[in-house]
């Protein structure tokens, strides 16, 4: 699957816990990243900067959905499923 253009779901939902190039802190689940370009797209992709875990998505229909509303649905679930009990 290409990635969607315009839909960035991937730069909002998910928590990424490890520090990264402008977010020290790391990014809270939910949260835009600062990354994330007015047109949704990653200003670091293909850089060096840019967090392991995001060089590793891979956009796929179990993830993406239909729409990037679904996106963003099913991201945010993953996401709370996956948070320590």
């Amino acid at each position: 699957m290409e990635c969607r253009p315009g839909c960035g779901a991937c730069c909002i939902a998910p928590a990424i816990t490890q520090p990264f190039h402008g977010m020290p802190a790391g990014k809270p689940a939910g949260v835009r990243c600062v990354h994330l370009q007015a047109d949704l797209r990653c200003a670091l992709f293909g850089r060096p900067e840019r967090p392991d875990c995001c060089e590793r998505f891979q956009a796929e229909p179990a993830f993406c959905g239909e729409s990037r509303e679904e996106a963003l649905l099913i991201l945010a679930e993953l996401e709370a499923e996956s948070l320590p009990a």
